[in-house]
């Protein structure tokens, strides 16, 4: 399982959601994560159709499929029992 993380410097949820996800990063070491601008990563942004609409969270399976995308704050102990969830997936 990856996550790719989208994010914005002009974002503030992205600001609160950075130390929660690096926290998960650094208690999951096996979990693949990838970070993209908003604004600098538009290849990224419009291949996964991602808005205005941040920080937005979207889970891959093994073969890179998307299977759960979250949009905004979410708390780190909902987001570990997402990733707990679908990480054989």
């Amino acid at each position: 399982m990856k996550v790719l993380k989208f994010g914005a410097v002009w974002c503030s949820g992205c600001l609160v959601m950075k130390p929660r996800w690096k926290k998960i990063e650094e208690e999951n070491s096996w979990l693949k994560t990838e970070y993209y601008d908003f604004d600098n990563d538009k290849e990224m942004v419009e291949k996964y159709k991602v808005d205005r609409t941040l920080p937005t969270f979207i889970f891959l399976d093994s073969q890179e499929n998307e299977i759960l995308r979250l949009n905004g704050e979410i708390e780190k102990d909902k987001l570990v029992e997402l990733i707990n969830q679908n990480k054989d997936k």
